[in-house]
């Protein structure tokens, strides 16, 4: 079994709603030092041993767990993780 961890954040220059509600409130509890929030999404898929896994992952991401057009990803594969 391999762990994937796949983290997806938004493109540079597309705008970021959750973000910006999420920097207003920090600045409201008195953060003022936070200028700038962008949200992303983190997902850890456990799989099988396979020797099209990176393929496979690729395919994954391209087709369901990001949105290509305004989502960059990048994932790591961990070996051996037991169950």
């Amino acid at each position: 079994m391999k762990l994937v961890k796949v983290h997806i954040t938004l493109k540079e220059g597309v705008l970021d709603p959750q973000g910006k509600a999420v920097q207003g409130s920090l600045n409201t509890l008195g953060y003022d030092n936070v200028k700038e929030v962008r949200v992303g999404k983190y997902l850890e898929l456990t799989v099988n041993d396979d020797a099209n896994i990176e393929a496979e992952i690729e395919e994954m991401c391209n087709k369901l767990l990001a949105n290509p057009v305004i989502e960059n990803y990048k994932y790591t594969v961990e070996e051996g993780v037991v169950q």
